[in-house]
């Protein structure tokens, strides 16, 4: 089994078999990258400014002792593009933050959010769990428009063998990520996205998730013409869920990986509403406790 964090394997212990559990995951341990790459062309937010890089300085534009030249560059992106983490005071309801607060005095001010901004966001190192709802469904993705509820989330956890606790990390697969290339697509034009609905984002709460993840430019499954956000509004404002979205899960779906250490890590940028994150998902060696 994966401790919910690496701390779990240490703490209140110096016992060698905890230490070499540790490095053996470390050292030995398959890596799983789940961020897809960021670029211009790549699917975005519709009506947001687009991700741009453009590089400032260029090689040969100057030199240090008439050999050494760097390069820098400029990058214009929202929070929200690419693979992305929400801060919990991305989300408000009647004019009312996670806890009570309130989203007017806490966007008061310069510099962005001045409480529940990324910056207040865990680091997360914790037991990851993938519910392949595509799979267990026998397609390859999910039609657009389709809710993910209870009863599948707990039908998926049920045929993996996985039991979903506090504190872990829950990813949740439509199949959506093999789309990253077809931006048209990706994004659901006039059809709509597949997604875990308001049935499935509170039973996921109830379950004590800290964070939950999808393969999908939103989170939550979405109608076009529909103007509403539930899961947005549940998972964040209400229980205090983090949501990470347009991961790319196919590298663990393809090799039937379920259960994971778990790495969430967000820059922390103060005062904003989310962060790019790059999350990965490690798996125990072979023989490994």
């Amino acid at each position: 089994m994966i401790r919910n964090t690496l701390e779990e394997l240490l703490v209140e212990s110096t016992a060698p078999s905890r230490t070499s559990q540790v490095v053996d995951l470390a050292t030995s341990g398959r890596v799983y990258d789940l961020a897809q790459p960021t670029h211009a062309q790549m699917p975005q937010l519709p009506g947001a400014p687009r991700y741009a890089l453009a590089l400032l300085r260029r090689h040969g534009d100057a030199f240090r002792d008439g050999k050494l030249s760097t390069a820098n560059e400029l990058v214009v992106s929202i929070c929200h593009a690419g693979t992305h983490m929400d801060a919990l005071g991305h989300v408000s309801v009647d004019g009312i933050l996670y806890g009570g607060q309130s989203a007017a005095e806490a966007q008061t001010g310069v510099g962005g959010l001045q409480k529940l901004g990324i910056e207040s966001a865990p680091l997360l190192v914790r037991r990851g769990i993938l519910l392949d709802a595509a799979a267990h469904a026998g397609v390859d993705a999910l039609p657009p428009g389709h809710g993910i509820d209870a009863e599948a989330l707990r039908a998926c956890a049920q045929a993996a063998g996985v039991e979903i606790g506090p504190g872990d990390v829950v990813y949740v697969r439509t199949g959506w990520g093999q789309f990253w290339s077809e931006p048209d697509r990706y994004l659901g034009q006039g059809v709509g996205l597949p997604g875990v609905n308001a049935d499935g984002a509170a039973w996921l709460a109830d379950q004590g998730v800290v964070a939950t993840g999808a393969d999908c430019l939103m989170y939550e499954s979405f109608t076009p013409g529909v103007d509403a956000l539930p899961v947005h509004g549940l998972l964040i404002q209400q229980r205090g869920v983090y949501l990470i979205e347009n991961l790319n899960l196919e590298p663990l779906a393809k090799d039937s990986v379920v259960e994971f250490l778990a790495v969430i890590l967000p820059l922390r940028l103060v005062g904003a509403t989310g962060s790019p994150v790059r999350p990965i998902a490690i798996v125990a060696s072979e023989g490994a406790a």
